[in-house]
């Protein structure tokens, strides 16, 4: 005999898929980048060296030393963020505000590829 789901159940689990999607979605539109732009990633060093976006700068948003890394950052420049999944990127784009930098995040590596039309390189 099969399980069946609660209607409070079936809509639980079907709201919590859709906020974990939500939270790691793409930017629905491409992304302009211009000589003013400086593309970030903000993964660990380890994952950044496995692969990242031609020309992307690496701040680790797990490092001690990222606030004080993005506070440093030139505030006449534009920044696009991403990372893996678009989960961390989604942390670092506050601390970009906050600094009162311009920032654009761009999801997870895949989706920011294909938004800014850079390469994925080694």
């Amino acid at each position: 005999m099969a399980a069946t789901l609660s209607p409070v159940r079936a809509w639980a689990l079907a709201l919590g898929a859709a906020v974990a999607l939500a939270a790691c979605s793409a930017p629905a539109e491409s992304i302009d980048l211009t000589e003013d732009t400086v593309v970030v990633d903000v993964r660990t060093p380890s994952e950044y060296d496995g692969g990242h976006l031609d020309g992307a700068v690496n701040l680790d948003l797990q490092s001690a030393t990222f606030v004080a890394d993005v506070a440093a950052l030139d505030a006449d420049a534009e920044y696009v963020v991403y990372c893996q999944s678009g989960n961390r990127s989604g942390q670092a784009t506050p601390v970009f505000e906050d600094a009162g930098l311009t920032v654009v995040d761009a999801g997870g590596i895949a989706d920011a590829a294909e938004a800014t039309g850079l390469d994925v390189v080694n």
